[in-house]
């Protein structure tokens, strides 16, 4: 299933009541790597009933198994209320977005730093968890370390972003010049992500270093964690 499969047959069952569909993140702004990135995609509709998503059942599915997340559905006016619970996500969509149908409400909308740094946190906190577990679960099967490796990236790349944010930067759009932005601020070596974040574009890394990488990548995500915990973000504006 193509994207334009997608919003054809979104607009066929959503009829007058869809108002927008967004391409978001690296795939709407050039980034994405060939074969590898995901297509994001957030549905703002007036309303969303039950017949509509049931209606929709195959096309989701079908979406899915071409490999993509799936599609961010909102109401408008959980869209123009939620920007105090997703700062990391609405952050994302207002900074690296494309309108493939319809009209983006951006009226109003905002992202306070307060609340950026809280999911922030937590986020960062969360991924790092999963990834002990994950190096645990890997042991020292080589091929299960490369799999940790290039599945996580994308998504810390997405936290990395967030981070720039709540320091008031605007981030690069080459990857890793964002991690080695990231990694100054928050005092550790970006070079392991380095090699994450090529592994996932089709390069290697030899059996001999992957245990010196998945070290330095817990160890970042680990100084990570520590910046976030002391980040002092002004108070939540009213």
């Amino acid at each position: 299933m193509t994207l334009d499969d997608l919003v054809r047959q979104l607009q066929h069952v959503h009829g007058d009541a869809l108002h927008a569909v967004v391409l978001y993140g690296s795939t709407a702004s050039g980034e994405e790597v060939a074969g590898h990135s995901d297509f994001n995609v957030m549905l703002l509709a007036e309303s969303l009933p039950l017949a509509h998503m049931r209606a929709l059942g195959q096309t989701m599915r079908g979406w899915q198994e071409a490999g993509n997340p799936p599609v961010l559905e909102l109401t408008l006016d959980e869209w123009r209320a939620s920007a105090d619970i997703f700062p990391m996500e609405y952050a994302d969509i207002l900074e690296r977005h494309r309108v493939l149908f319809g009209e983006l409400p951006l009226d109003g909308i905002t992202v306070n730093r307060a609340d950026l740094r809280l999911q922030l946190e937590q986020e960062a906190m969360g991924k790092l968890l999963r990834l002990r577990r994950g190096v645990m679960v890997a042991g020292t099967d080589a091929g299960r370390q490369r799999d940790l490796l290039r599945q996580s990236v994308s998504t810390l790349l997405v936290i990395f972003r967030a981070v720039l944010r709540l320091a008031g930067e605007v981030p690069p759009k080459d990857g890793q010049q964002v991690i080695d932005a990231v990694g100054q601020r928050c005092g550790f070596d970006g070079t392991p992500y380095q090699r994450a974040a090529a592994l996932r574009r089709g390069a290697t890394v030899a059996d001999a270093e992957l245990e010196r990488v998945l070290e330095g990548y817990l160890a970042g995500m680990t100084a990570l964690v520590r910046y976030l915990d002391a980040f002092d973000a002004p108070p939540r504006e009213r």
